[in-house]
Parts: structure tokens; C-alpha cells; sequence
């Protein structure tokens, strides 16, 4: 079952992309879409089985390099784990392959395009399936390689061939670090396998590494390298500079690479990897602050942008930025929650915009839309049921003491539980907790804005674009409709339903030795009551699942300690859960943010025109993306340009050119000329010459005689 999952798309591919122009369009379509939706249906059936039937296992495919000591299988790895994310890739991949038949029906190149789609699924399946770093290298690139492809679909367009290329190169600095990051882990550790590399960790906390003269410990430099391509994968802050870009692709495209699998797969990493990071703390606050600060960044930018889809964009940053602080601070089961249920309502809006986009004929800017519900309320229904899902609507009813359960969508209960989390790891004295928790409110509040903004800018007040646009305005067709309405309900019930399992009271069961649930996560995010999966906090961290993964470093076991008191104590009553107005703080901030964008678009509609028209400090910084793209190209763009004007002019051309063929080979050239000159093909010339000569040596002999 598994090598089908996982090969399948691998064989479709590989069909609609050599044999799409001979079979036809609709014949690769068809075998791509039946693939990838095996493989979701088989992928489920998985997820249950390794969840709840505990058949967690390793299946060996082939031997893949075995050079000396360096040996490197081919395995499919089956845990709670991978089968979390072999759920989310598969499930959004085959919806977005049925979408795409509506949505691309015109394009001339269906068969490369689907065929560019299963490849990125199979590279995707790759990567959370390895069982070693090597392969999961393997994988991260494929789906690298697939972005590239994907983003550029549309070749023809410049604009989507700078930002394939932009793409490209940013991932490329990421991978450098994360390439550097597993050279490291052999140097260190011998082996590139998950299970040995975890099982050393502990041994290997006082090891260091020498470079340039200085020491750094081997553990922290591994888990920072690690983090530096996670940075790049997921457009993190100083690498996220071509996530908006990427848009320039075909919008299908940016519902499964840019909101659901491939920006997740550095917090795949991270929590992958949570042994190592347990045992790196300076690591972890790095991947904490950069999270937090991506939050705030991407949330501020997404309340400025006009572009549809870029809005969209910007949110996918900042919600990752969360899933980032969250696993710094050691919550992994409530960032894999997060990364879960943010798979639904961001699909969902991605190719909701994407509706809104192929019914108003391709376009994209906000500016030019609005009151358009009437003529597509089901694409306005879906796009209500994302945004309610995204800003975290719910009430903590259970938490309050007011009701037996909490009630709302699958952004609060995930969301939430990070936002708290961070609160509880700041009171344990983890020292980014509270900053990280005060950002998550107030990016809660930004996210509100914006994405009420983004509708209200584009389905209520006047419509502001071409009459005959809005005339022809229309909802999907049945194969773009349905997968909305999948991902609609996912939206609604993955955060009810899969808390419990997550981060609730059955996540040591859930996760096995796959994963801890953070020290914070379950203690706060209990069935019913916040406070009521003390035990469990207790289970998970005082005696890790995975034997692998125990704490390696005093202020983790402290940590780990100190969860464990609490529990111990049954201290529901505030002392390890948090107080209530923590647990309404993100609600009240979705409250507020809602009014906002009520107050500037809806009732004083156009007041937003008017101050992006006034510009000022404030609207440009935020407009311009706090001018990262300007400050990049000065400092990387211009820089290298410069750098290879003086080697281009001054190196190559003035010394090289100067001193070679310019030089010797240029003197010799000129004196070449002069002495052709000399052979003029006339008789009496060459004569005169050989007279000269002559006469040369006579004297010469004269001279010669005279001095003996």
C-alpha cells in the first residue's frame, strides 16, 4: 500500500508528461487524477491504521549509496508522523488535481501541467516519508525543482519567469545551510538515519566543532543549519521574500505548493527533528524568535496589499511564522495541529480566490472588485467559511467552565492552543514565551483585519471594476465547486475532531514515539477544560514516548520537571493552565479585527482607497513590504552586479585581456602587421633587400678583416 502512495504519482507523472501529446489531454489528466486520488483514499486508510491500529513501521525499499561507512537506504517510513502528512499532501493534492481540470480547461499545455502537479506530489511524499536525511534532502529538492517548474508554468510571461527564478535562488540559500546541516550530522554522528542519529544525541551534547578558530557546539550548530533551509522552505523572515512572488503562478498551484505541503515542509523538519532540538536551546529560541517575528511581519504586510491571491499569500507566511514559534518553544504537537488544520481553510481560500479570479476573467487586484456576492454566492459562501476558519472564530466554552466543550472551527482550537501555549512556556520560564505570546495576539488582530478586508473588498460595496466583467460573472463549474466544499468541511470539523488526538488527552497515544506534544501543548488544550490534561503532560514529558528523544540538556530536563510538579500538583485552578483572560485574548483580538475592517470598508466604504491614496511613511513601509525587496536588491542584486563588473572589467578585460591577448598577444599581432607589409610581391623590392643584405656583409666582413 505504502510503495503505491508513494510511487503512484512518480508513474502518473511520468505518463502525462512523455506520453500526454500522443494519448491527449483528457487521457493524462485522467490517469494523474486517479492516481493521486488512490493514493489520498490509501492514504487515509494508512492514517488511521499507524493512529489508532499503532502500526508504526519502516519499509525497506532499496539500497540507495553504501560507500565505507556511508550507507543510505530507500525506506518508507510509517508513523504518526509521516502518516499525518501523507494525509494533508495527498488530500490537498487530489483536490487540487480535480480542480484543475475547470480551472485549466483552456490552456494548451494541460498535460504538462498535470504532470508537473504529480511530480510535486511524489517528491512531497518522498520527503516526509524518508527514514533518513539524506533521502529527505532527496525529497525537498524534488519538490524545490517542482516549485520552480510550476511557478513558471506560464514561460511566456516574464513576470512568472522572475519569480520561478526568484524562487529558485532564495531556496537555494536555505539548502546550502541545510546541505551543510547534514554533512554536519555524519561528521558528528557517523549515520544520516533518524532512529541512530536520535538515539545519539544525548552522548553527543558536549561535542564541538572547530571552524575558523572557533568552537561551536556541534549539537546547536546541526539544529541551527537544519533551521536555516526550514527558513528557506517556508518563506521565514530574510528568506520569505519569494512566497508573494510565487503567485505568478497558476492559482492551483499556489493552493498546494504555497498554502498546504511545501512551505510546511520546514516545520515538518523541525518537528522531525525535535530530539536534536530539545537538546539545543539557543537553537530553539532562534527558531522561536524568527517564527514570532515572521508572524508579526507577514500579518502587518497582508493588511497593505491589493492582489487577491497575494493577501492570501502573505497570511500562509505569518500562520507558518506561528507553526515556527510553536515548535521553538517546544509546543510540536500543537505546531503540527496548526500545520493540519491551516491545510483546510488556506487551500480552501487559495482556490476560493482562485474562483473569484476565473469569474471575473482573470483578475486579481481587490481594487476592481466588489459587491459581486450576488453574482457568485457560492464562491462568496466558501470564502466566509475559510476566513472564519483562518481568524480563529470560536469560544473557549469548555475552558470558561460555561459548557462541557469548546465550539468553533479548526483555526481556533489549533491557533489557540499556540497562543496559549506560548503564555504557559513564558510563566515556566522559557524567556521568548510571553513576547511570543503577546505577537500572536496581535497578529490574531491583523489576520482578522485583513481577511475580513479581502472580503469585504471584494464581495461587498460597489463593484469598481469594467461593467461587462461584472455582467459575466459567474460561480465554478462542478469540478472546482466540489473540492471547495470538501475543504469547506474540513475547515469546519478538523479542529473538533482532531484536538483530542493532537494535542488532548489521547496525544501520547496519538503520537507515539514519533513526536512529543510539547511541554505547554497539551496542558493547555485538554478536552474540556485547558487545565485537564495535566496527567498526560505529565506521561508525555516526564517519561518521554520516544526513549530517543529524552531531554539531553539540564534546562530541557528542567523544563520537562517542571511540567511534571504542576501536573503532579492538579492545579487546575490557574496554576497550570491559563487564566481567563488569556484564553479570551485571542477572541477578543478576531472580535476587534473584524470591526476594523467593518468600520473602514464597510461602514466609511472607501476610506481605505482614500489613505492608500495619501500614502504617508506608515502605508508605504507596509505596501512595500517593508522594503525587503528594494533593501535585497541594493545590497545582493547590485552587489553582485557590481562584484562581477570588477571581475568582468578589471580582472578579466584590463588584467587578463590586458596583460594576454591585448598584451603579448597584442604586440605581437602589431608587429605582425608591420613585417607583412615588407612582402609586397614586387621583384625589384625583394631584390633592393637581398642588395642591402649584401652589402651588409661586406662591410660586416671589411670590419671584421680590418680588426685582425
Amino acid at each position: 500500500m505504502a510503495p503505491i502512495i508513494v510511487f503512484g504519482p512518480l508513474l502518473a507523472s511520468a505518463f502525462a508528461g512523455l506520453f500526454g501529446n500522443y494519448v491527449g489531454h483528457r487521457a493524462a489528466q485522467i490517469v494523474t487524477t486517479g492516481t493521486v486520488l488512490l493514493a489520498a483514499v490509501l492514504s487515509w486508510i494508512v492514517f488511521f491504521d499507524v493512529t489508532v491500529g499503532g502500526n508504526v513501521q519502516t519499509i525497506h525499499v532499496a539500497t540507495w549509496m553504501s560507500v565505507g561507512n556511508f550507507d543510505v537506504s530507500w525506506a518508507i517510513k510509517l508513523d504518526s508522523l509521516s502518516a499525518v502528512m501523507l494525509v494533508v499532501v495527498n488530500t490537498v493534492s487530489s483536490l487540487v488535481h480535480v480542480y484543475s481540470w475547470g480551472y485549466m480547461s483552456h490552456d494548451p499545455h494541460r498535460a504538462r501541467f498535470f504532470s508537473y502537479l504529480s511530480f510535486f506530489t511524489f517528491a512531497m511524499l518522498a520527503l516526509v516519508t524518508a527514514d533518513n536525511f539524506l533521502q529527505l534532502f532527496f525529497g525537498w529538492e524534488g519538490v524545490g525543482l517542482a516549485s520552480y517548474l510550476l511557478i513558471g508554468f506560464w514561460y511566456k510571461k516574464k513576470s512568472a519567469n522572475d519569480a520561478a527564478i526568484k524562487a529558485f535562488v532564495t531556496n537555494r540559500v536555505g539548502d546550502f545551510g541545510f546541505a551543510l546541516g547534514i554533512m554536519a550530522l555524519f561528521l558528528v554522528f557517523g549515520t544520516v538515519s533518524f532512529d541512530d542519529v536520535f538515539a545519539q544525541v544525548g552522548s553527543q551534547t558536549g561535542t564541538t566543532l572547530a571552524f575558523l578558530g572557533m568552537e561551536f557546539n556541534a549539537i546547536e550548530l546541526i539544529a541551527f543549519l537544519l533551521f536555516i533551509g526550514a527558513m528557506g522552505k517556508s518563506a521565514q523572515f530574510f528568506l520569505h521574500v519569494w512566497l508573494p512572488d510565487a503567485m505568478e503562478g497558476p492559482t492551483p498551484v499556489s493552493a498546494l505548493i504555497h498554502a498546504a505541503t511545501m512551505v510546511t515542509a520546514g516545520v515538518f523538519l523541525v518537528c522531525r527533528c525535535f530530539p536534536i532540538y530539545e537538546a539545543a536551546p539557543s537553537a530553539s529560541a532562534v527558531v522561536t524568535v524568527i517564527g514570532a517575528v515572521t508572524a508579526l511581519f507577514a500579518a502587518t504586510v497582508g493588511v497593505a496589499q491589493n492582489d487577491i491571491k497575494r493577501v492570501v499569500a502573505y497570511s500562509t507566511c505569518s500562520q507558518l511564522g506561528y507553526m515556527f514559534f510553536a515548535a521553538g518553544l517546544g509546543l510540536y504537537g500543537a505546531a503540527m495541529f496548526h500545520l493540519f488544520t491551516h491545510a483546510f481553510f488556506k487551500a480552501l481560500l487559495f482556490l476560493g480566490s482562485g474562483a473569484v479570479i476565473h469569474g471575473l476573467h482573470d483578475e486579481q487586484d481587490m481594487r476592481k472588485m466588489g459587491g459581486v456576492y450576488k453574482m457568485m454566492p457560492f464562491t462568496w459562501a466558501m470564502m466566509i467559511v475559510g476566513t472564519v476558519a483562518l481568524t480563529g472564530v470560536g469560544f473557549s466554552f469548555g475552558a470558561l467552565g460555561l459548557l462541557p466543550w469548546d465550539l468553533g472551527f479548526a483555526g481556533f482550537f489549533s491557533k489557540d492552543a499556540i497562543i496559549e501555549g506560548a503564555f504557559m512556556a513564558g510563566r515556566e520560564g522559557v524567556f521568548f514565551g510571553i513576547p511570543a505570546f503577546w505577537i500572536g495576539v496581535f497578529a490574531a488582530l491583523l489576520t482578522s483585519f485583513y481577511s475580513w478586508r479581502l472580503i469585504f473588498m471584494t464581495f461587498h460595496g460597489h463593484y469598481r471594476g469594467p461593467k461587462d466583467v461584472y455582467d459575466h460573472a459567474h460561480d465554478p463549474g462542478a469540478s472546482m465547486a466540489i473540492p471547495l466544499i470538501v475543504l469547506a468541511v474540513g475547515a469546519v470539523l478538523a479542529g473538533g475532531l482532531f484536538k483530542s488526538s493532537f494535542i488532548g488527552d489521547e496525544a501520547d497515544r496519538f503520537w507515539g514515539e514519533a513526536l512529543h506534544a510539547g511541554a505547554h501543548g497539551p496542558a493547555v488544550a485538554g478536552e474540556g477544560d485547558h487545565g485537564a490534561a495535566g496527567d498526560h503532560a505529565a506521561d508525555t514529558h516526564a517519561e518521554p514516548a520516544d526513549a530517543h528523544a529524552a531531554p539531553a540538556d539540564t534546562h530541557a530536563a528542567d523544563r520537562h520537571a517542571e511540567a511534571a510538579e504542576h501536573a503532579e500538583e492538579g492545579d487546575h485552578g490557574g496554576g497550570h493552565h491559563p487564566p481567563a483572560w488569556v484564553l479570551l485574548s485571542p477572541f477578543i483580538a478576531t472580535v476587534l479585527g473584524f470591526l476594523g475592517a467593518i468600520w473602514f470598508y464597510v461602514v466609511n466604504e472607501g476610506m481605505g482607497a482614500r489613505i492608500a491614496a495619501r500614502g504617508g511613511p506608515l502605508h508605504s513601509f507596509l505596501y512595500n513590504k517593508w522594503y525587503f525587496d528594494e533593501l535585497y536588491n541594493f545590497v545582493f542584486v547590485r552587489g553582485s552586479r557590481a562584484l562581477g563588473d570588477l571581475f568582468w572589467k578589471i580582472g578579466d578585460m584590463r588584467i587578463i585581456d590586458g596583460f594576454g591577448p591585448n598584451g603579448v598577444a597584442g604586440t605581437t599581432l602589431a608587429a605582425a602587421k608591420r613585417l607583412a607589409k615588407t612582402q609586397s610581391g614586387y621583384l625589384y623590392h625583394y631584390a633592393f633587400v637581398m642588395l642591402i643584405g649584401v652589402l651588409g656583409l661586406l662591410v660586416w666582413v671589411q670590419f671584421s678583416a680590418g680588426g685582425q
